[in-house]
């Protein structure tokens, strides 16, 4: 998936492991930028009586580079705490969750907002409430509009924020994917797939029906750009603190030391396709300045090299591209340092010649602007690879990438294989179970355990 259990390390410490990274103009306020991160992969609604949470002793950012040098100019830091009014009853609630404010919900988070820029650490809101998760429809009536949209506050500097569970907005064929790189409705052209008479069809969403807790901000766009630099880079984190103690008298627990960084992403899948087994825990602790030491796996793309041993026949021009040992330039600059101008006319998130993985939005781009080669890829200017929306197909468009879609961004006499342009693990957001919300948050209501036991 996106970045859902993409190393060793992190797939052991869920509510530190982000799963998604979304930055985009916001659709309806225009002039502001929603950043979206989120953390704890694969929830299933039905999970009583412990339900998922943020972690307390985990420190989140969403940062933002505003110069081009892929350090944080701005960065957006979230603190929880959480609360146990009633420590002998078993249950996350005793009646009907009918508000923020219910004495019947006996485990509730809050949290702080910080910004820290150059001119140092600002509190913008602090004892901020997440809502509960969403259990049935006993526990948690009319969730969406007594619980979900009152948790949705004001900051002090006129900023808005949400923290909490919310429906898993990413869609993909994991178990197709992740079996020998298996697209179901090009199966019929898989060597293994074919051998067994497999014949094409469509794709499955394996994280249909599934949650995610999300951190999502919406922030005036003069506030996260620097004077004539619309563009961009985003990235988020997950520290924790170096040392932990446990008192085995009372069972609790307290965590010292500086932070160090445990999980971090910005562009997705990067982690999860791009980078080796071996280097993935290490890539989690970097910081994005010190990405040129991973440019050669963005150069030699182990996928652009599987497609066509596993699909032969399917892809020879990228399969000669591969064998001629070509740098993929073209992914380097999509992913690392975003795309200059002159290369598609009207558009560039070029953020300067510093190569790290970061979402790179043009604030400045208008919806709806469809250069070609993003027509190519399915997506259009808006989205990605200029920062991300909830509903692009990321998925179609790396994988069209990889296949050599944008090989002609820097080599004009490059001709892309015909499959290039059409692959697909066959997911649209049509697929998703619940739809996106045209307004803050924009990711739809969590699934709740009672509608959406286990299969």
């Amino acid at each position: 998936m996106s970045s859902h259990r993409e190393a060793p390390e992190i797939s052991k410490d869920p509510v530190a492991d982000s799963t998604d990274v979304y930055a985009f103009v916001s659709p309806d306020k225009p002039g502001t930028v929603t950043l979206i991160a989120n953390y704890v992969p694969l929830e299933h609604p039905a999970s009583g009586p412990n339900f998922y949470e943020f972690g307390d002793d985990v420190l989140y950012e969403i940062h933002i580079d505003t110069q081009g040098n892929a350090e944080p100019d701005i960065s957006y830091q979230f603190r929880f705490a959480t609360q146990l009014p009633d420590p002998d009853t078993f249950l996350y609630n005793t009646a009907p969750i009918t508000s923020l404010t219910s004495p019947a919900w006996n485990r509730r988070q809050t949290y702080s907002v910080t910004r820290v820029d150059r001119s140092g650490g600002h509190e913008l809101g602090s004892g901020l409430i997440c809502p509960p998760c969403n259990i049935g429809p006993l526990s948690t009536p009319d969730y969406a509009a007594a619980l979900a949209g009152p948790a949705v506050h004001e900051l002090s500097d006129g900023s808005v924020v949400f923290a909490g569970q919310r429906a898993e907005g990413f869609y993909v064929d994991l178990g197709s994917i992740f079996d020998l790189l298996d697209l179901r409705p090009f199966q019929n052209l898989q060597v293994y797939a074919k051998a067994l008479g497999f014949k094409a069809a469509p794709g499955v969403n394996t994280p249909k029906f599934l949650n995610v807790h999300s951190i999502a901000l919406q922030v005036p766009i003069s506030r996260v750009t620097a004077s004539g630099r619309p563009v961009i880079g985003v990235w988020t984190t997950a520290s924790r603190q170096q040392a932990r103690v446990y008192d085995a008298d009372n069972g609790s627990q307290f965590c010292s030391g500086p932070f160090t960084q445990v999980s971090r992403l910005a562009n997705p899948l990067v982690n999860e396709v791009i980078i080796p087994l071996g280097k993935k825990d290490y890539w989690n602790t970097q910081q994005p300045e010190h990405d040129k030491q991973f440019a050669a796996y963005y150069a030699h793309p182990e996928v652009a090299a599987l497609l066509p041993a596993l699909y032969p026949g399917v892809f020879p021009h990228l399969a000669a591209l591969d064998a001629a040992k070509t740098p993929r330039a073209d992914i380097e600059a999509i992913l690392l340092t975003g795309i200059p101008k002159g290369i598609i006319a009207g558009f560039t998130n070029y953020t300067g010649p510093v190569q790290a993985d970061l979402l790179r939005l043009n604030t400045s781009i208008p919806p709806s602007s469809k250069p070609s080669i993003f027509g190519l890829l399915g997506g259009d200017a808006a989205g990605f690879p200029n920062g991300r929306r909830v509903f692009d197909d990321v998925v179609s468009i790396e994988l069209r990438a990889l296949a050599g879609v944008t090989v002609p961004l820097v080599d004009k006499a490059y001709t892309p294989d015909a499959a290039a342009g059409e692959l697909t693990d066959g997911l649209t957001p049509a697929d998703l179970g619940t739809p996106y919300l045209d307004v803050f948050p924009y990711l739809g209501v969590p699934y709740d355990g009672y509608d959406h036991p286990p299969s």
